[in-house]
């Protein structure tokens, strides 16, 4: 059945009245000149959620979006890449809140109508020295043709931009949702790490925004996962202005429930997105847990295998090891019956009843061997499911991850260490 929603081009900038600018601060290197700096901005009020990272250790941007959003509708994002200003004590944040306040001075906007987002490495001083100049230059460069520029200002280690937009009707107008993504690393269910803007010309109430973020986050970044870690900066914000100029969207009404699968609907794109493009991935696995006594269990069952190092190295080594699959299930903290326990690699089952299937193991690993397969587990002890969205764990994440050692000399030479 065709989806009723028409892929359009602009990212984030794709909704009506949205502007972006990215420039380049040089962060991370006062020598490279990729974009580290941008600026979201509507030139209309608007109405705005965001959701953070649940990581105890929260960095001066989370802290400081979170207080302005509780005070105001946020109308503007700033963001930097290369540097998370986490763990940087008082000094940072005020550098989150100086950021905020100058761009709000020059967008002619209250300061808690910016919220500040922040990505990159963990304890380090911002060099506001290389960042302060650039704000004019931010602001004059806000165009509504600026969307991949903000994807690509805002991702790290991830190999490329993330971003998509779409349309639909709602009211008889026609509604845009756009957005931006980026992560690649430190990815785990309960506000996985990452950075997600969306925007929207939707004309929507606060409790229903509310609503439908909260769905759209639980069903798409709580379920997906690379390697296990929760960050200190995630944060999901989205921005509605009203420009489509429909009918109010109100809770508990059709239009709601089709805004809010419409949220969904971009959220999973950017969601699999970061998966796909997780440090040094391979594979592409979707998680399927069938049959559980309840949700809790479901979730507890998926997060075990999904992030068990001994199950992705194998997915890695393209073997179909459903043993290790069986075994975290047994550590999950779920109640399970081994005997009752099925295992499927696509639809070809591994593990029948606990014990080995008949299954050729050729087949299973022919299976295992492509990009993207999908392996179900069946508990067999009641109707509760969930799915989640994992990658696999290769030598080259580790070597990759080794060490940020660079930064810390950089660091030293602006004379913030």
């Amino acid at each position: 059945m065709d989806l009723p929603y028409t892929r359009i081009k602009g990212g984030i900038c794709a909704a009506r009245e949205f502007l972006g600018s990215a420039i380049s601060c040089g962060i991370k290197d006062p020598k490279s000149n990729r974009l580290d700096l941008s600026l979201i901005y509507s030139k209309r009020e608007c109405l705005s959620v965001g959701m953070f990272t649940q990581n105890r250790v929260k960095a001066a941007p989370v802290r400081v979006s979170q207080s302005h959003l509780r005070a105001e509708s946020l109308r503007a994002i700033i963001t930097n890449s290369g540097n998370a200003n986490a763990c940087t004590g008082p000094t940072g944040m005020q550098d989150a809140k100086n950021m905020a306040k100058e761009t709000s001075k020059l967008l002619e906007l209250r300061q808690r109508e910016v919220g500040v987002c922040s990505t990159g490495v963990i304890g380090l001083p911002m060099p506001m020295i290389r960042i302060e100049p650039k704000y004019e230059d931010l602001v004059a460069g806000l165009g509504p043709k600026n969307g991949n520029d903000v994807a690509r200002s805002i991702i790290t280690s991830d190999t490329h931009e993330k971003e998509f937009a779409i349309s639909f009707e709602l009211h008889g107008k026609r509604v845009r949702i756009g957005g931006c993504a980026k992560g690649a690393g430190m990815i785990n269910p309960n506000m996985a790490t990452m950075l997600c803007f969306v925007t929207t010309d939707a004309n929507i109430g606060k409790r229903s925004l509310k609503e439908a973020i909260e769905n759209s986050v639980d069903n798409t970044f709580n379920r997906i996962t690379i390697d296990g870690d929760t960050s200190t900066n995630d944060s999901v914000i989205i921005l509605a202005n009203g420009a489509a100029e429909n009918k109010t969207i109100r809770r508990g009404t059709k239009e709601c429930r089709d805004f809010s699968h419409a949220l969904e609907f971009v959220m999973n794109k950017l969601a699999k997105a970061i998966v796909r493009d997780g440090e040094r991935v391979t594979k592409f696995v979707t998680l399927e847990v069938k049959s559980a006594r309840n949700t809790s269990d479901a979730k507890k069952v998926a997060q075990a295998v999904a992030n068990s190092f001994l199950v992705k190295s194998s997915w890695n080594g393209e073997d179909p090891n459903w043993g290790r699959i069986i075994h975290a299930v047994g550590y999950s903290g779920a109640s399970i019956r081994e005997e009752f326990v099925d295992i499927y690699y696509e639809s070809k089952v591994a593990c029948k009843g606990g014990l080995q299937a008949k299954t050729n193991p050729e087949i299973l690993r022919n299976i295992v061997s492509k990009p993207a397969f999908k392996i179900t587990i069946d508990l067999g002890v009641g109707d509760a499911n969930h799915r989640i969205y994992a990658s696999d764990l290769s030598p080259e994440y580790i070597d990759f991850n080794r060490s940020e050692y660079a930064y810390w000399k950089q660091a030293k030479k602006d004379g913030l260490v």
